[in-house]
């Protein structure tokens, strides 16, 4: 795992397979992923995860103004997947959380009315995180999961 810029030449096929995976599988007002510019903002800090000189995923945290950090676009390329990348991510950013001082961690993913993002939701939960209600900045919605882990 390496910071990272998200609108690098070699992040930014990446970033359109997530983008892509959320538009084919949530519905559009449901949407909460973040493009290249999105994920550029202040305070967010972005990282690829690489294998053999190549970027094969990433993950991102978001500062939130109650003290804790939003998980934003784990993807990792579906060539890529099934061999523990996406926990390598997210063991990675639970990390950087605690390093950072914040409070918790928060997401929001799918819910269980959108099959793909089964995986997604089962990982989150071996890693200690909880559902939750609606987090800062998002309203309920039946097409989506939050979900929190307080951090130490």
């Amino acid at each position: 795992m390496r910071p990272a810029d998200p609108g690098d030449l070699d992040i930014g096929p990446i970033i359109v397979a997530h983008l892509a995976h959320s538009r084919a599988s949530t519905p559009a007002a449901s949407i909460h992923a973040m493009d290249a510019d999105t994920l550029r903002a202040a305070g967010v800090q972005f990282f690829a995860l690489m294998l053999d000189g190549r970027a094969i995923g990433c993950g991102a945290l978001k500062p939130l103004t109650d003290g804790s950090v939003e998980v934003k676009s784990v993807h990792v390329l579906a060539a890529h997947r099934g061999q523990g990348h996406a926990r390598r991510i997210m063991v990675h950013l639970i990390g950087v959380a605690q390093a950072g001082g914040y409070s918790a961690m928060v997401l929001e993913t799918g819910s269980a009315l959108l099959p793909g993002f089964d995986a997604a939701r089962a990982l989150y939960e071996r890693l200690g995180f909880d559902y939750c209600g609606p987090i800062p900045g998002y309203a309920a919605d039946p097409n989506a999961a939050f979900m929190r882990r307080d951090l130490p």
